[in-house]
């Protein structure tokens, strides 16, 4: 076998046979298998593991096991381990680097991970493996009883790592069961550390929220502040409960708080709680919402309007972790992970005075900006037919057909009220439905203009305001025409032109 880093020539042959072996893979099992082995052998070390994440993203799994020349049982294999007792795992997880250690001292390692023996373990070279997308997946480690400097199989081994994570998954693919539609995208796998289709239970398959998916998987194993930006309706708060869901804090409590909904004074006492006697009503302690979610997240929506006084508490806890309720002269600890979403320009507010800039910079740590719906292409048909699977569920009925005609229709829309507006759309949609096929009448649709096309004349700017008011009297007549026209002071034929001349079906009414 090698000694240190060998030839280039023969370890690229070398090398070349191990990518054959994991193509040429039956099964799970075979595969992880055959890349412990690999590792192992190529790098002439005794030890061979692989550790994979779960569906959460919060607990390792030591899924393969190579040692001293033999594939070690899966029930003599350590059961599963939460990383977090282990310092090397955790590390070379959360900060996401390649650990390489020459010289082991067991006085300075915490190496609880590598199997216990007659001979101590010198060397060790721990990496990340990553999906084709960049969330971290696993961890691969080798270790040796002699001296070894692993470095140079630091590269080779993330690439043979990442080529077994995507058999992994194709495997898995092949061999599940057939499912319909959208849940094929969010059908999450059996196999440990596989990475799920729809992106920590999202939907959407386009490079932009593939963008999205590859920054929370760098900030899930991370306690700093998240930022959520863009515009409304992009699903801010699902990505929040998502970093949540999927992060280490996933036992405890998910808290929503939308700053926009309540006054200052009633949002202050919400968040911090308040003592008895603090203001008039107060008959009773009240832990806030900093309380209540410790140990766990609290999301905070629509941050931009929060008020400025209750910006400078917000800044204290973040930078302190420290609450004060209102009416107690005592501060006290909590452990609280601030998640933020706005749909404003945060900077622009700062610039205005109306946002404090050193609670901007804190916040602003690890922006995720969410990219509107017009911008996901082959993102909107897939949420649709997903919308309408779901609300043909809850009303109990047979999946609708989609015709070409409506998926045409829906592609051509810029929808300004993104991912909340095509949901209403298409719950709207199913609900007119009656001959089991969704076709373009039964989307209330206005075609909107995109910075680049071309201004609306006079006369289609007075015919839009026209179908808009036709609608909204029809609407308010719940379709009687001959009510509409009376109300409108037409005679019922003209109302009825008017009507074809517009495009104005029943069903829109």
């Amino acid at each position: 076998m090698f000694a240190e880093v060998p030839q280039p020539l023969r370890y690229a042959e070398a090398l070349l046979g191990r990518y054959a072996e994991l193509a040429g893979a039956a099964s799970s099992e075979r595969l992880l298998a055959n890349l412990v082995r690999a590792t192992a052998e190529l790098a002439d070390c005794a030890l061979g593991q692989l550790y994979l994440l779960d569906h959460t993203n919060t607990r390792l799994t030591l899924s393969a096991e190579w040692l001293d020349g033999l594939l070690q049982p899966r029930e003599s294999a350590s059961l599963p381990s939460d990383y977090d007792g282990e310092q090397l795992l955790q590390y070379c997880l959360c900060q996401n680097q390649v650990l390489c250690i020459d010289e082991l001292d067991s006085g300075l390692h915490s190496i609880a991970c590598l199997p216990e023996g007659s001979r101590a373990w010198r060397s060790l070279l721990c990496l990340p493996l990553h999906d084709g997308v960049g969330r971290t997946r696993g961890l691969l480690l080798v270790a040796s009883h002699e001296r070894r400097i692993l470095q140079g199989f630091a590269a080779s081994f993330a690439q043979l790592g990442s080529f077994a994570l995507a058999q992994l998954q194709l495997l898995q693919r092949l061999r599940a069961p057939a499912v319909d539609g959208a849940a094929s995208a969010a059908s999450v796998s059996s196999v440990p550390g596989t990475p799920c289709a729809s992106g920590y239970g999202l939907l959407g398959q386009s490079q932009a929220m593939r963008r999205v998916y590859q920054l929370i998987g760098k900030v899930l194993h991370s306690p700093v502040s998240v930022l959520l930006t863009g515009e409304t309706g992009t699903g801010k708060e699902l990505v929040a409960r998502a970093i949540h869901d999927c992060g280490a804090r996933r036992s405890k409590a998910f808290i929503v708080q939308n700053c926009a909904a309540l006054p200052e004074n009633l949002l202050e006492s919400e968040l911090f709680g308040y003592r008895k006697g603090a203001f008039t009503g107060a008959d009773r302690d009240k832990p806030g919402l900093f309380d209540a979610a410790d140990g766990g997240t609290l999301f905070l929506d629509e941050i931009g309007d929060m008020p400025l006084t209750l910006q400078a508490k917000l800044l204290r806890v973040l930078q302190e972790g420290e609450v004060r309720p209102l009416g107690c002269s005592e501060t006290h600890k909590v452990d609280v992970r601030i998640v933020a979403a706005t749909h404003q320009e945060l900077r622009k507010r700062v610039e205005e005075g109306r946002f404090r800039e050193d609670l901007f910079y804190r916040l602003s740590h690890f922006p995720i900006e969410l990219p509107a719906l017009r911008e996901r292409g082959e993102d909107i048909l897939l949420l649709a037919r997903h919308f309408a699977s779901t609300a043909s569920g809850l009303l109990q009925r047979d999946a609708c057909r989609w015709s070409d005609a409506a998926l045409e229709h829906l592609a051509g829309y810029a929808f300004p009220g993104n991912v909340r507006e095509l949901k209403g759309l298409v719950e709207r949609a199913v609900l007119l439905c009656e001959g089991g096929e969704l076709l373009p009448e039964h989307f209330n649709l206005e075609q909107t203009q995109h910075p680049d096309s071309a201004p609306l004349s006079l006369r289609e700017r007075m015919d839009r305001l026209e179908r808009n008011l036709l609608l909204d009297c029809l609407r308010k007549n719940r379709g009687n025409q001959t009510n509409a026209a009376n109300e409108l002071g037409l005679p019922r034929r003209t109302l009825l032109y008017r009507m074809q001349r517009l495009k104005i079906s029943p069903s829109e009414v």
